[in-house]
């Protein structure tokens, strides 16, 4: 088998591993009203499903990328792609909402295995302006993904059911164990490697307490005291998860990364787009069913046209940014995003996809296809490759991060009711938070930046 062949088989390893987590952790949101009517809950249940698998997927990446670096790639892999299709099947089966977000935790544990191993392959596989299309083909599937879930979650909940849309990775867990057997893959392990366990434990802790406050304090209110212990509590172990990272010898969050310019500027990027993408993505799903009345498959065909812009143009925009730089990318594609999201605004009572949605997706899609990649290659090419899989894993903690926070905060962002006016709210939101993202690229990154050692 040449080279070429190895590099090909390698790059479908890692684009149909991180495949799955990402649409599994989107397919669930125009699924969410299905199972807040079977299970009961309402907005909070709702919330806490999407927000269970956010958060440790957010909190265990980091871990997973020290894993990955430490004891080698292939291996956190295959135990990510186990817990995941396991992790489904239970979801599938869920009796309670209760049980199916203890579930939904599990499967983002397993999921955080899969991002930083994926990422970590291609970096080690691919250099210069391959690695920057390979880095491109990767972005647009995976956030393809992301974008597609609702499509295929709302085909699933109009025509099959809302649990077997949890069962749709099944068959691309079994073609990634099936390709891992064949490709040549060789596992390189630090034999120094340790695993900072009490940080993880610290981070997990913190930001579950923190989220808990945000989506129960509507419910609880200010006067709880539950809504107080958490907040502080939550507040305290994150301080402390931080203070810890400054001694442990192997920290699940090296801060001496966010010293490199591209790297901290482009998370604080990432944090800011991501989090709107997230908030987006949510408001977008759920209104335009009990908003609009649309039926889960049209809610979802929603975002079709950002999908196939993404699939059409990332890779080849990856490839002018390797060649370009990414400053450019990521100043213009999340100011494109923004206005899009401006666009919402014209969604009314007297509800048309085709004049006031239409537009803001075909806007954000353009958007999205101009940015992920450059940002990725930013992110990732600011750091030596040694050092991959932890740069790749912080990144995907802070997106899905940002994407938990903003989730929890939608009650008030909305108002309380996701309504027409809650809705234009949240586009608003979202268009901040995006302009705010290009202009935090325009200032801080920079074209050319040679990797640092850290």
């Amino acid at each position: 088998m040449s080279d070429t062949t190895n590099q090909r088989r390698i790059l479908t390893i890692a684009v149909l591993a991180s495949f799955v987590a990402f649409l599994d952790g989107t397919v669930v949101t125009v699924a969410l009203p299905a199972i807040a009517d079977e299970l009961g809950g309402g907005l909070t249940t709702q919330q806490w499903v999407v927000d269970a698998y956010l958060l440790t997927l957010g909190a265990l990446i980091l871990v997973a990328g020290s894993v990955s670096d430490a004891y080698g790639r292939v291996l956190v892999m295959r135990i990510g792609l186990l817990g995941f299709g396991i992790a489904s099947v239970a979801i599938a089966a869920a009796p309670t909402a209760e049980f199916l977000i203890a579930a939904r935790a599990v499967q983002g544990a397993a999921g955080a295995f899969l991002v930083p191993s994926s990422l970590a392959l291609i970096t080690s596989t691919f250099q210069g302006a391959a690695q920057s299309r390979a880095i491109g083909t990767w972005t647009a599937w995976t956030t393809s993904a992301m974008i597609a879930g609702p499509l295929i979650g709302g085909l699933f909940v109009d025509y099959l059911s809302w649990r077997l849309a949890f069962l749709i990775n099944v068959v691309p867990i079994a073609i990634t164990f099936w390709l891992l057997a064949r490709a040549k893959l060789r596992d390189s392990r630090r034999a120094d490697a340790s695993i900072d366990w009490l940080g993880a434990i610290l981070c997990t802790a913190g930001l579950g307490a923190l989220v808990f406050r945000l989506i129960e304090q509507p419910r609880l209110g200010w006067t709880s005291p539950w809504t107080w212990v958490s907040l502080v509590g939550g507040g305290i172990l994150f301080a402390f998860f931080l203070l810890r990272q400054r001694v442990a010898r192997n920290p699940v969050l090296p801060l001496e990364l966010f010293r490199v310019r591209n790297f901290w500027t482009g998370n604080v990027a990432t944090a800011l787009i991501y989090g709107a993408l997230a908030l987006n993505g949510f408001v977008v799903g759920v209104y335009l069913q009990q908003g609009a009345g649309l039926s889960a498959t049209l809610a979802g065909l929603a975002s079709l046209p950002s999908t196939l812009l993404l699939i059409l143009l990332s890779s080849r925009v990856g490839a002018l940014a390797g060649t370009w730089g990414p400053r450019l990318f990521m100043t213009v594609g999340p100011i494109l995003m923004g206005a899009g999201a401006l666009l919402l605004l014209t969604v009314s009572v007297d509800f048309s996809y085709g004049w006031q949605v239409l537009p803001s997706m075909l806007l954000m899609g353009l958007g999205l296809a101009v940015t992920v990649s450059p940002l990725t290659s930013a992110i990732l090419g600011s750091i030596d490759t040694e050092r991959s899989g932890i740069a790749s894993a912080v990144n995907n903690a802070v997106a899905r991060i940002a994407g938990l926070l903003a989730i929890a905060l939608l009650a008030v962002v909305v108002g309380g009711t996701l309504d027409l006016d809650g809705f234009h709210r949240a586009a608003i939101v979202t268009a901040v938070l995006m302009i705010a993202g290009g202009v935090v690229s325009f200032a801080g990154i920079r074209n050319g930046a040679r990797p640092a050692k850290v």
